[in-house]
């Protein structure tokens, strides 16, 4: 039987790690969907020297464990301190909050920039060549009609991807982070009482992912209000 009294006791403490769950979230989802759309429209021309760099990072960050990313970056960058002392990235890289930043932005930007390159692939062709008619320039149909209609086709699969992504930062634990996954181990060594402490952790990413799922619908419906009426 789950102890209820002790359920509702480590609730708060948990909370704490909340915040830097959210900042670890929020800074990857940020910078992982810019470094996705720059991933994206780069494999739209058919410039190989390009394409094919761009497909082996998406291949092999896609195809490897986001725990295993954050461990060759975590403690397989410690072994070229020399090397990042000399190029001034040893500040960053010595930090787990920028390691688990950087991983997760990584690994989302890899499979952001499918999302986003399968949604620009999508958008019909006669679009643009209509545009193309009407004197616009490239950049400026990119702009007005092929990333607006992109970006609504791809609201799902990346709703999917961000949910992943918090998700993804309870892994930030592995390398000294006290988010809510940190703390939750934490009290089970103080209290040996895993139940209750890991249902209360998965109760708070329940309740913060049902909170973002119904943001991320409710951004869809106001920008395919066609979709809701079907």
């Amino acid at each position: 039987m789950i102890d209820i009294a002790f359920f509702f006791e480590i609730i708060p403490a948990l909370l704490a790690g909340l915040p830097l769950t959210l900042q670890l979230a929020g800074s990857s989802i940020v910078i992982g969907f810019v470094l996705a759309l720059m991933l994206a429209l780069a494999q739209q021309g058919n410039h190989r020297i390009l394409v094919w760099p761009i497909r082996t990072f998406v291949a092999v960050f896609r195809g490897t464990p986001l725990l295993v990313q954050m461990f060759l970056i975590y403690y397989g960058l410690g072994q070229f301190r020399p090397s990042l002392q000399a190029m001034g990235l040893w500040w960053l890289f010595r930090e787990p909050y920028w390691c688990a930043i950087f991983a997760l932005s990584l690994n989302t930007a890899a499979y952001g920039s499918e999302i986003l390159r399968g949604a620009i692939q999508g958008v019909p062709r006669g679009l643009v060549e209509t545009a193309t008619a009407f004197g616009m320039s490239r950049l400026l149909t990119l702009r007005l009609v092929v990333l607006p209609l992109a970006f609504r086709q791809a609201i799902p699969g990346y709703s999917n991807e961000i949910i992943l992504m918090v998700k993804g930062t309870s892994l930030a634990s592995i390398i000294t982070l006290m988010e809510v996954t940190g703390i939750a181990q934490g009290l089970i060594s103080q209290t040996y009482r895993a139940v209750e402490v890991f249902v209360a952790a998965g109760a708070i990413y329940l309740t913060l992912n049902f909170t973002m799922i119904s943001a991320l619908n409710a951004l869809e419906a106001w920008l395919t209000p066609y979709r809701v009426r079907a």
